[in-house]
Parts: C-alpha cells; structure tokens; sequence
C-alpha cells in the first residue's frame, strides 16, 4: 500500500492553479514558480488582495473561477471550514484529467464543528463530495518552516517524505513528481478513505520523517486516537515559546509505539 516513488529527473513544466493564499498556499505558488512553472493564485477577497504578492514570486493574481482554467492542477490551500464556500459546481465544467489537491484539516476550534467530520467521515473525502470531483491529499502534513526552506536533493539521507492519497495511481504519481521537484520525496499514502493516517493527531503530521520512517508509522496509525492527539498537540505546541520552530519535535514526543 505504501509504495516509494523514484523521481523523475527531468522537470516537466506544468501550470498549476492555487486556490488559497496563505501560508502553504503562497508557499507552493512560491516556490512552483522559482521552479519555472506556470502559476495563477485566487482567493475568496478578488485579485486585487494578490497583487503584491503575485508581483514579488512571479504569478497571476486571479478570480476563483479564472484559476481553474486552462490548468493541469489545482491545489486548494483553505481552512476546512472555507471549503462549503467554494461553489457545488466549481469544476463542473473541467476536464476529468483535472488533477484537485486538498491541503486542508480539520481543527473544531478554528473550523467549528463539522458533524460530518466528527462522526468519522474522513477529511479529503468530506471535500471530494463537497466538490463532487475526486482529489488527492497532500501538502497536510508538513509545517510551513520545512516546506519553505527544508528541501533537500534527491538521495540525501534527511530528505523529508510527503505522503500522497487518493485513488488514482497516475494522478499521485504525477503529484509526487512535483513534490520530488520541491526538493521532498513522495509516498503513496494509499486510498483517499485511508488519508486519516496523514491527518492531524497522527505521527506523520508535522513531524518531519525520512521516507522509511514515514511509511512505517502510515501503517501503524490508530484512527480512533486521532482527535485526542489532535487537541493534545495543539495545546502542547500553542504553548510553546517559538511554536513554528519547536512544532515538529514537540508533535513526535507524542506518539510512542
């Protein structure tokens, strides 16, 4: 189920549409763009919020339905709870092999309760019926320090893993390809109905692991321990004197095995 990809060498441009500008959402369009790929970033305010911002890194500042046009990929970089505010119909009009990627999750004191979600409906899947199109999760799982700053060369013994779900395999392996190209290696994290082992309270989230280490604590995640751990590492880290920098390795004295 988890499988380990080998990266292609030769980068393959791709334009790519960002649907949330911030942390992760700028991060990505950031760095996709330095990487020499073709990026256009929206949010819920209009364009005109962007224009700064796209000027500095390099891409096209947007309307919502602009930035799913004419792209090879959308991420969708928003707070849970802002993900019913994007139209039922968004995509309805967009080729099949649209790849969607969902970054998000779920937090009750930021998002408020989603009974859904409560009850055990996992994250990504909760957004695909949304949006009534298939996504991949990915991009969850990694502080924004790391994704700005922590990727290293193919090979090198302390390169960060990311894990990939969903359920198409070319879809992933295209995703995966990109994420090689930031400087991270991919792992097949399984189904969508399995992307509860990359949600938060689970060991992968925001802890930073090689690719062996990743895939060894993907399989022994325990779904009904994960809101518990949700909260407990939350509290933990908010109370923190610098929480961004001591996030990672105050999330990984959480999980014992």
């Amino acid at each position: 189920m988890y499988t380990m990809f080998v990266a292609h060498k030769s980068i393959k441009m791709k334009n790519i549409g960002i649907i949330g500008a911030g942390e992760i959402g700028s991060t990505l369009a950031r760095k996709f763009s330095a990487l020499g790929h073709s990026v256009k970033i929206a949010n819920s305010r209009g364009p005109y919020t962007l224009e700064k911002l796209a000027k500095e890194i390099g891409v096209e500042a947007v309307t919502i339905t602009e930035v799913i046009e004419d792209v090879d990929i959308v991420i969708i970089s928003i707070p849970q709870k802002n993900i019913e505010d994007l139209p039922v119909a968004l995509f309805a009009k967009s080729p099949e092999q649209l790849i969607i990627v969902e970054t998000g999750n779920y937090y009750p004191g930021r998002d408020g309760r989603i009974v859904a979600l409560d009850e055990g409906l996992v994250e990504s899947q909760w957004v695909s019926n949304h949006l009534q199109r298939p996504v991949l999760k990915a991009f969850n799982n990694i502080g924004v320090n790391s994704l700005a700053d922590n990727g290293k060369v193919l090979g090198d013994l302390e390169r960060i893993a990311l894990p990939v779900s969903g359920d198409s395999g070319k879809d992933k392996a295209e995703l995966i390809d990109l994420i090689d190209q930031l400087g991270f290696d991919g792992v097949d994290g399984g189904t969508l109905s399995e992307s509860w082992r990359q949600q938060p309270g689970s060991p992968v989230y925001c802890t930073d692991h090689h690719q062996q280490e990743l895939i060894r604590l993907l399989q022994i995640t325990e779904k009904s321990r994960l809101a518990e751990l949700r909260e407990k590492g939350l509290e933990m880290v908010m109370q923190a004197k610098e929480p961004m920098k001591e996030a990672s390795s105050i999330l990984r004295s959480l999980y014992t095995d």
